[in-house]
């Protein structure tokens, strides 16, 4: 019997078969999750709609992180399909690529305001909505951060300040949401080539720099987060919330 056997997830942020979100979507399934995906654009949606059937789903809902209305509406469909829900998976991120190179005093307050609002807020508008399937279900939420959002790493700008919030949301998340007994956690993973990660300028370096550093001396890969992301959801985490858990071959430790 798998660790997730008979659990309903509901995942946020396949963009492709690299994304971080669709290894943990697979762990997910082998350990007998039932599985929902949602979408934001046709042009996601002609990816993802094979990927998901390939797993059984056939829950795969639009929804625009930005629209309230439209979150609404998503988590209604799975209530209506499901009657509840146990597990939310938020990985969505997004900041203009321009914000994403040169000087941080470059970031302008459009750019600002949309990269808190996707890559932050979205969390909670998600968890909000989420929260009354959850209730009484041992429920847990997660979400994926990097070190950026702790440490300041080059070209991360914007997303650094938009991950530092996300993580400071799960806390406030955690308590808020204790009480119904579910649980928020995230996972900082260290640099893993994604298309999210293509619009970090001088994200090689990063990379090379992390795997020569870090005590494991490599970079981890999908896969491994997808463990982690297990263990959160599952029975085994049961007391763990309002957590930042590194998945990093060790490198958030390393001083110099």
């Amino acid at each position: 019997m798998g660790l997730l056997e008979g659990k309903k997830a509901f995942i946020f942020g396949v963009a492709n078969d690299k994304s971080i979100a669709w290894a943990i979507a697979q762990a997910f399934h082998r350990e007998g999750a039932e599985l929902a995906f949602s979408y934001a654009g046709e042009s996601v949606a002609k990816r993802l709609i094979p990927l998901a059937e390939s797993l059984g789903s056939k829950l795969v809902i639009p929804c625009d992180v930005r629209s309230d209305e439209e979150i609404a509406q998503a988590f209604r469909t799975v209530g209506d399909v499901w009657g509840g829900l146990d597990i939310l998976v938020h990985s969505v991120a997004f900041a203009n690529k321009d914000e994403l190179k040169g000087s941080f005093l470059n970031t302008t307050r459009d750019g600002f305001n949309l990269a808190l609002d996707i890559s932050a807020y979205s969390l909670i508008a998600l968890s909000r909505e989420a929260a009354p399937l959850m209730i009484g279900r041992d429920g847990g939420i997660l979400t994926l951060t990097y070190y950026g959002g702790q440490k300041v790493f080059p070209s991360y700008n914007i997303m650094g300040v938009a991950k530092a919030a996300l993580e400071m949301s799960v806390r406030y998340l955690a308590e808020a949401m204790g009480g119904d007994r579910i649980r928020v956690n995230a996972i900082s993973a260290g640099p893993i080539r994604t298309l999210a990660a293509a619009g970090v300028g001088g994200f090689g370096q990063i990379a090379g720099h992390v795997a020569d550093r870090a005590p494991l001396r490599r970079n981890v890969c999908q896969d491994e987060v997808a463990g982690a992301a297990v263990y959160l959801s599952s029975h085994l985490a049961s007391g763990v919330t309002g957590e930042v858990h590194f998945v990093d071959s060790g490198y958030n430790i390393i001083g110099l």
